[in-house]
């Protein structure tokens, strides 16, 4: 197509000449202005526009014998990229197929074209890690660090994460020369910072990943509540936990691995009241078992007002294990052994697993029933490997019966809940 163009502007060109040549020789009896030019000894005049034409025609044919004598060389230096393009499509070929040394060497040959030369050390690095060579990959990344500073930064950080060098790879992305980072460079960023313990940090660069759409919207979800449960999980003083848990938008302090992030947080700073809220606004907002779970297994006090909160839950949710063992886990708390083994019973006969066994294990221990409690601990490693449980001495049928018995569920307008 270049050729078949550049034919046709010669040919317009050439007509242009042409015509301009024969109005040249015509003589015009119109006054369009004179032109006088002295040189060397010689005078030369015309009118304007005949003047005008001259000069148009030798720009025109300087032009071309511009273009007639760099042909050789634009033909030789399309030739060159057009054998450096070929050579990056085997390399890469042969790194899908996994050919590294053939692909390597591929790639190093295309890679002296400036057009592709930073794709193709990126390329040979990779096949050079594949062959284990790390001579050979520092050799292509030091070519690399020469072509693009963002290239070589982003693959140095690829490297340097997949070994688990979380603090090379945020040198290399914080080096002056590779700002600003591409949206890629910001992925790799947020992720050395949580590496590194910095969430709070990696937190603050969602909002910059979310302008320049370095990840699709579910994992860019997904990272975000990774980020924030990092984040309060990470937080060294009440004062920082607060801060974070506050400026966290309301759909991610429901969110269940955020919330039992915070709290159990909180929980370690002996933040009692703030540990027991966030799970129950969570819980009331949407139900989740584990909540639920650690609801009953958090390490704080207030025993009395968790199990009628507990209470007020098992009226909607008289089916659910986690709930049975938490108000099992509250009774004994509150010295209620009898009523604890009720609720674990109820549990265990609506599907509950290990927790449960460890939880009457623990308690038979406190009563001094030793051989119940090593049934109970014996049936929880059971539970854990998946084989059936050893039944307990003790239950009757009608007991049985009322264990596994579920008053029906009902949601807030007093309709059946449907049991999936």
């Amino acid at each position: 197509m270049k050729v078949f163009r550049t034919t046709i502007i010669l040919l317009v060109l050439l007509a242009i000449g042409v015509f301009a040549a024969q109005w040249l020789a015509q003589e015009h009896t119109r006054d369009f202005g004179r032109v006088f030019v002295e040189f060397g000894g010689n005078d030369w005049e015309t009118d304007v526009p005949r003047a005008l034409l001259s000069l148009l025609l030798v720009a025109g044919v300087v032009w071309l014998l511009l273009k007639l004598l760099t042909l050789p060389f634009r033909a030789w230096a399309r030739h060159r990229r057009k054998q450096a393009r070929a050579r990056l499509i085997e390399g890469l070929d042969n790194l899908h197929g996994g050919h590294w040394s053939r692909a390597e060497k591929m790639l190093e040959r295309a890679a002296e074209d400036d057009e592709v030369g930073a794709i193709a050390r990126i390329a040979a690095v990779r096949a050079a890690d594949a062959r284990e060579d790390e001579a050979a990959a520092r050799r292509h990344l030091e070519a690399l660090a020469q072509r693009s500073a963002a290239a070589h930064a982003l693959t140095t950080a690829d490297r340097a994460l997949a070994r688990q060098s979380p603090i090379e790879a945020l040198t290399a992305l914080e080096s002056p020369a590779a700002q600003p980072l591409p949206p890629r460079g910001l992925s790799l960023r947020a992720q050395a910072l949580a590496q590194l313990n910095r969430s709070g940090e990696a937190y603050g660069l969602l909002g910059a990943m979310k302008q320049q759409q370095s990840l699709s919207g579910g994992r860019l979800d997904a990272l975000e509540k990774e980020l924030a449960a990092r984040a309060v999980r990470e937080a060294g003083d009440a004062n920082v936990l607060a801060e974070r848990w506050e400026t966290l938008p309301k759909p991610l302090r429901n969110d269940p691995a955020v919330v039992a992030a915070y709290a159990e947080r909180a929980a370690a700073m002996r933040w009692e009241d703030a540990a027991i809220r966030s799970l129950e606004s969570a819980i009331d907002a949407r139900w989740d078992e584990p909540l639920v779970a650690l609801y009953g297994r958090l390490p704080v006090g207030k025993a009395d007002s968790r199990r009628a909160s507990a209470q007020r839950w098992l009226q909607a949710h008289p089916a659910s294990p986690a709930l049975l063992v938490t108000l099992a886990r509250l009774a004994r708390q509150q010295g209620q052994w009898p009523q604890a083994q009720e609720f674990l019973h109820r549990a265990l006969a609506q599907g509950a697993g290990a927790d449960a066994w460890e939880e009457l294990g623990e308690g038979f221990t406190v009563v001094g029933d030793e051989a119940s409690a090593r049934r109970s601990f014996a049936n929880a490693l059971r539970a854990l490997r998946g084989e059936p449980a050893i039944e307990l001495p003790g239950r009757d049928m009608k007991q049985k019966i009322f264990d596994a018995a579920v008053v029906e569920e009902r949601d807030e307008h007093g309709l059946p809940r449907l049991r999936g």
